[in-house]
């Protein structure tokens, strides 16, 4: 008797003891899933004048510890946030930006929470005359756009742009944050920088595409790539206004965008030492992402720069904005199922592939600058070396396109080492050009 009543007595027990642990997991499945359908809880008012990211932190306290992390300074093999000098790692940059500001300083970027502190204390800003265009993607400037503009962004932008930048620099207190690309109201991802409006509004245009209004018009997908190209594109400051434009009324390919500055007669420069009328690329990215595979498979720039994480039952993009590199398995491995060794080889081929090509470019440009050099020298005046000239030009753009674009080639191979190809030959062609002029 004693024994079959300890049986029951054990058996009591273990039954109360697993109805408990059955009722706790099944109420941390509840919470669980309530914190899933709970997106934040409002701890602070957010308007359209909330700049500072920490205000946003209260309420997306996630995202802003990924935010804060882009304070960190990691490498790859060619690229990543340390700010070492471009122009010591390879010094024929020094001759290829010769007579430009590029030539004082020119380091690799920083992640975004520099944005702004990278800016004031580039040599750029420092020696050479800036104006306030270079704020429209280094600071949260759309607050003092609209103020500005009495509620018209536009107007307030193309105040701002002329202004000096030490002038238009006092007006701005924060780098690029959450409101730049967010919605304070709703939280959707939205596009606010003028530059980048008009831009895709002149580049659907040519598609046949009148009034096209990516905060409207554009899908969620599309808009996790616009985002970003925001400002990771190539631009100049038009020649009257400075107003940041984007050179898309013709097409996103290099050959569009080439042809665009021909027709409007626009270089960024004379080159010191050949006196050709030559461009600077800025960071193409968005433009050389368009042309590839990714982009082709409807890949967004946020789906390997800031892929999905949980955190709990909350699933949130990663706003630690990096190298995919530093990042593979979520980066990369949720579509190519590879091991992340793997996929860091491959990455690296392509841009070993890449870096071999650009340096044969350079050296083909830094040998026209000398075929150049050597001509005038002799009396050979610039009329007669005009086709030579013309070449450099393109060469010189076409090996800037692929060097400022923070990719090494990887975003769009093919049309990197076609860009890359083209440009070793319009090199060597001024070279005979030069020959044929003497």
């Amino acid at each position: 008797m004693k024994s079959n009543r300890w049986t029951y007595i054990g058996l009591s027990a273990g039954v109360a003891v697993a109805t408990f642990l059955v009722t706790m997991l099944l109420m941390n499945i509840g919470q669980r899933k309530q914190e899933a359908r709970e997106s934040y809880l409002e701890l602070a008012r957010l308007t359209e004048d909330t700049v500072d990211p920490a205000e946003w932190g209260k309420n997306f306290p996630r995202e802003f510890d990924g935010y804060k992390r882009t304070v960190e300074m990691q490498r790859t093999k060619y690229g990543g946030s340390e700010p070492f000098s471009k122009l010591d790692r390879d010094p024929r940059l020094r001759r290829i930006f010769a007579g430009y500001a590029f030539e004082l300083d020119y380091r690799e970027e920083r992640g975004h929470i520099y944005s702004l502190k990278d800016q004031d204390e580039s040599e750029r800003v420092k020696q050479r005359p800036q104006t306030g265009a270079c704020l429209q993607c280094h600071a949260s400037i759309i607050p003092t756009y609209r103020k500005l503009g009495g509620g018209d962004v536009m107007k307030g932008f193309a105040l701002v742009c002329p202004m000096p930048f030490a002038e238009a620099r006092k007006l701005v207190t924060h780098p690029v944050a959450c409101i730049d690309c967010h919605d304070p109201k709703t939280m959707a991802i939205r596009v606010t920088r003028p530059g980048f409006l008009n831009g895709i509004k002149a580049y659907k245009k040519s598609q046949g595409i009148d009034n096209y209004d990516p905060n409207t018009m554009a899908t969620r997908q599309e808009m996790r790539s616009f985002v970003c190209g925001q400002c990771h594109v190539e631009y100049y400051f038009a020649k009257d206004t400075k107003l940041v434009t984007y050179p898309w009324a013709k097409g996103l390919k290099i050959d569009d965008i080439e042809a665009y500055y021909d027709e409007i007669k626009f270089s960024d420069w004379k080159h010191a030492e050949t006196g050709a009328d030559v461009l600077k690329a800025q960071h193409p990215e968005f433009e050389t992402w368009n042309q590839g595979i990714h982009a082709r498979s409807g890949v967004a720039c946020a789906d390997c720069h800031m892929p999905y994480m949980r955190q709990g039952a909350v699933k949130i993009s990663d706003h630690h904005v990096r190298s995919p590199l530093l990042n593979i398995e979520r980066a990369c491995l949720t579509c190519h199922p590879f091991a992340a060794s793997e996929m860091k080889l491959r990455v690296e081929m392509i841009q070993d592939r890449h870096a071999k090509l650009l340096a044969r470019a350079e050296d083909a440009l830094v040998a026209l600058y000398d075929e150049v050099k050597t001509a005038k020298a002799a009396g050979v005046n610039s009329e007669r070396l005009a086709e030579a000239l013309a070449l450099q030009r393109k060469a010189q753009f076409r090996t800037d396109f692929v060097n400022a674009e923070n990719s090494m080639g990887f975003h769009a191979p093919q049309e990197a080492a076609r860009i890359l190809g083209e440009a070793i030959d319009y090199a060597r062609q001024g070279q005979l050009a030069v020959r044929r002029a003497r």
